[in-house]
């Protein structure tokens, strides 16, 4: 999915992103998936389902977060958005988040750049080839950098999960969330 356009169209304009971070969640095997050891509540019933769709989930009990389900039904696979260069609508992803359009802070994280794209909880289950929500080929700046590895972030729970280079995110990009831990 890097470098692909996550697209949001509402009533009050269209707002996209390419994204320029991810992290891959392969439970039930992974620690640090919400499916780890066959976990199966109502909050990670969409991660079960068919690929394509949104699994949205709330951190710290404010944040929402968006990942695609991306293996086969039955299978609870997902991939963590991370971050988002804004490419379309980024003054109405400014005026959401009530900051400056300029500023890197508008979605270098993954609450932050469903804050600037409206994503909430309206949203879980939405299949990603809809006409609101979805990803599209990326179109870039030029100046791509490198896609690199590193391991994921704020997951020190997850035993020996911990260390699984499986965040993805483009070097020099000043939208990705965290310096990589190299």
């Amino acid at each position: 999915m890097m470098g692909k356009l996550l697209v949001h169209a509402t009533a009050e304009g269209l707002s996209a992103g390419r994204i320029v971070e991810t992290e891959a969640y392969c439970g039930p095997e992974d620690g640090a998936a919400h499916s780890h050891n066959w976990r199966r509540t109502a909050r990670t019933e969409t991660m079960w389902g068919p690929p394509g769709h949104a699994y949205m989930f709330l951190i710290y009990g404010m944040h929402w977060c968006f990942n695609a389900v991306v293996a086969a039904d039955g299978v609870p696979h997902a991939v963590l958005i991370r971050a988002i260069e804004p490419i379309e609508g980024v003054e109405l992803m400014a005026a959401r988040r009530g900051m400056a359009a300029t500023r890197r802070e508008l979605t270098n994280g993954p609450g932050k750049l469903c804050a600037a794209l409206g994503l909430d909880a309206a949203h879980k289950g939405v299949d990603l080839v809809g006409p609101g929500l979805f990803l599209s080929e990326g179109r870039g700046t030029g100046e791509e950098g490198a896609i690199k590895t590193s391991p994921r972030i704020n997951i020190d729970y997850a035993g020996e999960w911990v260390d699984k280079p499986w965040r993805w995110y483009e070097a020099g990009n000043r939208y990705v969330s965290v310096k990589p831990k190299e």
